[in-house]
Parts: C-alpha cells; sequence; structure tokens
C-alpha cells in the first residue's frame, strides 16, 4: 500500500483492496504540468485510477468529509472549482475509456444506521462511509457555495438521487 498523507485516502485504497478492485494509486507529490494549455499551467492530481470489468475506468478524486452519521440531508460534498476543472481535463488527457468521479467518504464517530449508507467499513477503530458520483452528473447540478473560496457544491435532494456505493461506477 501506498504511504497516504491522509486518513481519507488510506481508508479508500483499504476499501479497494479488500474489495481486489484493481487500481493504481497517484503521486501526488508533484503537480503534472498540462502543457495542452498554452503557457502550460500547473495542474491538480486526482488520487486514484480505479480499473472497472465492464465499463470505463475511473479517475477518482477522493473527498474526505466527517460526519454525524445521523441524516442524509447533511452531507457534505462541496469541491473547488480547480477540483472540478482539474478532473475534467484529466478525463481529456486519459481518453474515452476513462471517465472522473469523486469519492467522499465520510468519517463516521460510530456505526451509521443501514439506511443512511450502502457501503460502510472500518479502518481501524474508524467508521467510514463511501459514494461516489460522476463528475459528468457532478457538473451538470453543481452551485458555487462560496465565491471567496471558489467552492460548488450539489443540492442535499441532487446528491442523495445521483451519488451511489463506488462499486456500482465499475
Amino acid at each position: 500500500m501506498a504511504q497516504r498523507r491522509f486518513h481519507y485516502d488510506a481508508a479508500f485504497e483499504r476499501y479497494l483492496r479488500d474489495r481486489t478492485v484493481p487500481y493504481v494509486a497517484v503521486d501526488e507529490a508533484r503537480r503534472a504540468l498540462d502543457a495542452g494549455r498554452h503557457p502550460p499551467v500547473s495542474l491538480k492530481s486526482f488520487d486514484f485510477v480505479v480499473y472497472s470489468e465492464h465499463g470505463p475506468n475511473l479517475l477518482v478524486d477522493v473527498k474526505g468529509r466527517k460526519h454525524t452519521g445521523r441524516s442524509r440531508k447533511s452531507l457534505d460534498n462541496w469541491v473547488t472549482r480547480n477540483d472540478v476543472e482539474s478532473l475534467e481535463r484529466w478525463e481529456n488527457i486519459f481518453g474515452a475509456n476513462f471517465r472522473g468521479a469523486f469519492a467522499f467518504l465520510y468519517w463516521c464517530e460510530a456505526s451509521p444506521p443501514e439506511a443512511l449508507f450502502q457501503d460502510v467499513f472500518t479502518v481501524g477503530e474508524r467508521w467510514y462511509a463511501v459514494l461516489a458520483i460522476t463528475l459528468d452528473d457532478y457538473k451538470d447540478h453543481m452551485k458555487q457555495r462560496s465565491p471567496r473560496w471558489d467552492t460548488v457544491s450539489i443540492p442535499a435532494q441532487d446528491y442523495a438521487r445521483l451519488s451511489r456505493p463506488i462499486t456500482e461506477l465499475l
């Protein structure tokens, strides 16, 4: 297993390994240079290439959030506009058999109710739940959250309808 800087990334990697899902962890030590732009610009990395047996492979950007585990209505799903734009650019670089996705890992203080999440797992003594959403679905429903921080999110109703276990995207 690669050395991961954040516990959310390490937890997601454990999740993939435990389910024998083939993947490659992306080295985030250096930003890639997007030579497709003039002048070339720094391009934010995603976290994992996750391979699928039946559909397109996923370029996954993991987003960690702490959650009480009580209500699905309060599931944070914000990202930066740069996250969206960079993941979109990576899709173009990798080509037609790859699509971007955000994997939201929710660190729960205790085991969340089964009705709240389908995908719940533990790493050490921490409980996690994971929901994924494709970049296309995210872009189609995102709204500005904070102009100051240049963050976006999607409304709770749309997120509840569009997010799903990441294994369903594979």
